[in-house]
């Protein structure tokens, strides 16, 4: 009987064992510390859990790469030339500490630069940039346009003005386009400024397919000048006659 009476007494132990942990399952399965399998039974139409952004088709049709003005591309004066004198030679004393000196004061002022502001001939800058996109036929076509305005300089005359401004768009570090136009804008009043709107109708690059593409517009003063040059003339020498 002592022995029917201990099992019992363990086995009712036992169930109240399992019940506790069947209590703690259902309580910690709510916040995935613990879970036994007696949680809440999941809802079939509940909205899966949401997954990582990616860019739809109809995005990327509308997408338009952003336009940005690099630092030092905002400006562009244009200056005349003058000559440059030659510098003056200088008398030597005999002092060769002396000599030295006056010689590096010389070299030193030589290499000052002079105050350009009084030899400019005009000074463009941009105020504003925007573009327009379209994308068919797996290409994107992009009107850029740059605003801005000419002030003119001392040396300032009427007349017709030539301005490089470069439009590009990259992917990363890959160039997709890469364009240089020689703008030219007539000026006539030297006391005021005059506006100007310059717009690339030609931009054409492969459609993104995502929205990480990267336009600029400015002015790029490494174009190379036309050269004035004239060619040559090849001289021909006639071989002489062959003697026996």
């Amino acid at each position: 009987m002592a022995f029917r009476t201990s099992s019992g007494r363990f086995l009712a132990g036992l169930a109240l064992t399992g019940f506790m942990l069947a209590v703690a399952g259902c309580q910690s399965g709510d916040n995935g510390i613990l879970d036994l399998g007696f949680g809440k039974k999941k809802d079939p139409t509940a909205p899966p859990p949401p997954q990582d952004p990616k860019v739809m088709a109809s995005q990327l049709r509308a997408y338009c790469p952003r336009v940005t003005v690099r630092d030092g591309t905002a400006f562009f004066n244009t200056y005349v030339n003058e000559v440059k004198k030659p510098k003056p030679k200088l008398k030597k004393t005999g002092d060769a500490e002396a000599d030295a000196a006056a010689q590096a004061d010389a070299d030193a002022a030589a290499a000052t630069p002079p105050d350009d502001s009084a030899r400019i001939i005009y000074q463009a800058s941009i105020s504003d940039v925007t573009r327009d996109c379209a994308n068919a036929d797996g290409q994107l076509t992009m009107k850029i346009a740059v605003a801005g305005k000419i002030v003119p300089g001392p040396k300032f005359t009427p007349g017709t003005i030539t301005m490089p401004i470069r439009t590009a768009v990259m992917h990363g570090t890959d160039v997709l386009y890469s364009q240089i136009h020689q703008y030219q804008v007539q000026v006539t009043d030297p006391s005021v400024a005059t506006q100007f709107v310059f717009t690339d109708n030609n931009v054409v690059v492969p459609a993104p397919s995502a929205q990480d593409y990267q336009a600029y517009a400015g002015y790029d003063e490494t174009t190379p000048k036309a050269t004035t040059d004239k060619p040559k003339k090849k001289t021909h020498r006639k071989k002489a006659a062959a003697t026996n």
